[in-house]
């Protein structure tokens, strides 16, 4: 008999489920694959492993997709420079194993579910859950690797046509990718519930998965080891990621008042903002994000780049505000008692510079600096802190929470947001532009609204001006609304860095073209710090290292293991 654990199998080569997973548990390694599809309940039991794919804050000390993802321009790495993904070919890659076990997973349930003795309505529901979370599997590794295999059964070990097959073009694969979120979107349960798959959260999926679509197809470049840009294909795309966002603009969601609890709050479950949320519960299932940005290891902190992203409160970019363009942080004097003795001290505050800015920043960032020679301890208690740039990171913590549950790894409980409305405003919004169809209606019900949760005026169609700083090539009004993505969506979920790869703009990740990305803020007023690295008045968080752009970064290299197992496989562009 078959047991319903049997081992995953990687394309071109058998692997083991993660040990962590649901397959792996008791009971069900008591279970055949004969007898265990026998209820609506046990297919729920199986669906349920898909959860863990969602790293949310992560799981006890393990990293999560929050905060850590340093590669981009808005974090200098801290306490390990952030350089490319892979710099060599690797022997053996968990970003391309672990897609391949996830699909695996996926495809048992899509052909076991017309074995089990439930409606007509239930099999499409599970299904739909089936076939979602393969195309969302896929749509990661297309990210990854481009062009690759398409598998949509459960392949057997004496399959060798499949296991052996060689990689379809990354624009089929992506379409049938499509195929796979309509599928979902239509037949998936209609329910409320935000923290099991549902059609809210295809239509999320399908949202963000097409965006990245159409503007990938729509901005690719020969010269990047790409095919030619496809304006049919771009316009498909973006359009279906307008209308799966309209349709959950469409419902009852709405924007949470405070833009930081959607970051630090115990309980997201009444928050009208989640579409899907990741739950930890004390003392069962926790994490250790609160604990990574308000202890005294070095903090990855916020650059030079993306701190000057944020608007000032008259709504226009650095080089055009009317307001002080000052950055310079305060020596500000300050009196506080230690081990029962009176000490005289300075923070380095820039409260004054976050009064000006976008209300996102002050929420995201602390109003004091800290680095190397000069710690602050937030909120007055727990370990000092230094961070990589001076800038500290505020948006995750949470005053509220014990400070042994606060400072200790693996004792966070915060909520982990995973689809949520202010990201499907910013899809429409950007969809819309695309498409070159936007009106001001468009922009009034979707990023103006996160305008006014942060204490901005309007964006206009017209946006009345031409920031200096946009050397993307894109109209005004997409770089506004790509600044609105950036500033809203700081340090959350790796989107940086995907944006950069979609919009074919990873050549900002050049340090040496870019230097800002790896500078800090502007602490020419202390005079009495001789341990920090500066470049001329600022922190200089490069940590000695520099980082160079490559073409051949579009694309992560097929293992080598991989293309001994199967010489079909070809290697990327460039590696």
């Amino acid at each position: 008999m078959k047991r319903i654990a049997i081992p995953s199998l990687l394309l071109a080569v058998a692997l083991t489920s993660a040990c962590n997973s649901f397959l792996d548990k008791e009971p069900l390694d008591m279970f055949t694959d004969e007898n265990f599809w026998e209820s609506e309940n046990t297919v729920a039991s199986y669906a349920n492993s898909f959860y863990e794919q969602f790293a949310g804050y992560g799981n006890g000390n393990s990293y999560g997709d929050f905060y850590f993802k340093t590669l981009s321009d808005d974090q200098a790495g801290g306490y390990s420079f952030a350089d490319w993904t892979f710099t060599n070919v690797p022997a053996n890659s968990a970003e391309w194993k672990d897609g391949w076990v996830e699909i695996r997973r996926a495809n048992i349930l899509v052909d076991r579910v017309d074995r089990v003795n439930m409606s007509d309505a239930a099999k499409a529901h599970w299904r739909g859950v089936g076939r979602l979370m393969r195309a969302w599997q896929y749509y990661k590794l297309v990210r990854d690797y481009g062009d690759l295999p398409w598998v949509d059964k459960p392949i057997d070990f004496h399959d060798e046509a499949k296991l052996y097959g060689p990689r379809e073009s990354r624009d089929a694969v992506m379409d049938k990718v499509l195929e796979d979120l309509n599928y979902a979107c239509e037949n998936m349960y209609d329910n409320t519930s935000r923290t099991t798959l549902n059609r809210n959260v295809a239509y999320a999926m399908k949202a963000e998965i097409c965006l990245f679509e159409g503007t990938f197809r729509k901005y690719r470049k020969a010269e990047d080891g790409q095919t030619a840009p496809d304006d049919a294909g771009a316009t498909r795309y973006l359009t279906a990621a307008r209308d799966a966002a309209a349709h959950l603009m469409a419902k009852s969601f709405k924007l949470n008042p405070s833009y930081q609890e959607n970051y630090n709050a115990v309980d997201l479950s009444s928050n009208p903002e989640m579409i899907f949320y990741k739950a930890y519960k004390k003392d069962v299932m926790q994490h250790s994000l609160v604990a990574y940005v308000s202890s005294s290891t070095q903090l990855n902190g916020m650059s030079k780049d993306a701190f000057e992203a944020y608007l000032f409160t008259d709504g226009k970019p650095l080089a055009l505000t009317s307001l002080d363009k000052g950055d310079a942080a305060r020596a500000i004097p300050v009196t506080r008692t230690v081990a029962g003795k009176t000490v005289h001290d300075t923070v380095m505050s820039i409260s004054h510079l976050l009064a000006l800015r976008d209300k996102r920043l002050s929420a995201t960032i602390d109003t004091a600096l800290c680095y190397v020679g000069r710690g602050f301890t937030r909120y007055g208690v727990g370990m000092a802190m230094t961070s990589s740039t001076g800038y500290g990171v505020c948006k995750y913590d949470n005053p509220a929470l014990p400070e042994r549950d606060r400072n200790q790894t693996t004792r966070n409980y915060t909520h982990a947001p995973l689809f949520w409305l202010s990201v499907v405003y910013l899809e429409y919004a950007e969809a819309c532009a695309e498409l070159g169809s936007i009106t001001q209606a468009d922009l009034d019900r979707s990023v103006n609204l996160l305008r006014d949760r942060a204490g901005l005026p309007h964006l206009n169609v017209n946006p009345g001006f031409d920031d200096p700083a946009n050397k993307m090539g894109v109209s005004s009004l997409i770089w506004e609304i790509r600044r609105e993505r950036r500033c809203e969506l700081m340090f959350d979920n790796d989107f940086r860095y995907w944006d950069l790869i979609r919009w074919h703009q990873l050549d900002r990740l050049d340090s040496s073209t870019h230097p800002d990305i790896l500078n800090g803020a502007n602490i020419s007023a202390d005079v009495t710090d001789k341990l920090v690295t500066r470049s001329g008045n600022y922190v200089n968080g490069s940590k000695g290292k520099t980082r160079t752009y490559d073409k051949k970064h579009y694309w992560y290299p097929i293992p080598t293991d991989q293309m001994d197992l199967n010489k079909q496989l070809k290697q990327n562009p460039g590696w």
